[in-house]
């Protein structure tokens, strides 16, 4: 008996270093949802496509994971499917919500759609 409690403390955790790795991916590939909401309207293709490759990185990991540890394949599996549907709903939430209310953004553009200003520390 105290081997199956063992054994479901350890999906637990396999369950949370899932879900972890997927948020810890997208997040080292992307900004975040609360940047692409402020600044969609100049950038939400190219944030979208990082959110995608962040998405594909994690699920890889996932993958992988759940391929080396087949007794918490479950777990693996469910904690990475589960952070990277909640991760990608707040993406495209934070891209409809910044295109459809505007407001400043944070960066500024000039010299032509999608080039960036010169930062002021920047010479020439």
């Amino acid at each position: 008996m105290a081997d199956m409690a063992s054994a479901r403390g350890s999906d637990g955790v396999a369950f949370l270093v899932s879900a972890g790795i997927m948020y810890e991916i997208i997040a080292a590939a992307c900004s975040s949802p609360q940047t692409m909401e402020i600044n969609a309207s100049a950038r939400a293709g190219t944030l979208m496509k990082w959110v995608n490759i962040g998405v594909a990185q994690g699920a890889l990991f996932i993958v992988i994971a759940a391929w080396i540890d087949r007794r918490h394949r479950n777990a693996i599996l469910a904690g990475g499917a589960t952070a990277g549907v909640l991760m990608y709903m707040q993406y495209t939430h934070a891209k409809r919500a910044g295109l459809s209310n505007g407001g400043p953004p944070t960066e500024s553009y000039g010299g032509g759609a999608g080039s960036p200003s010169k930062a002021p520390w920047a010479k020439g």
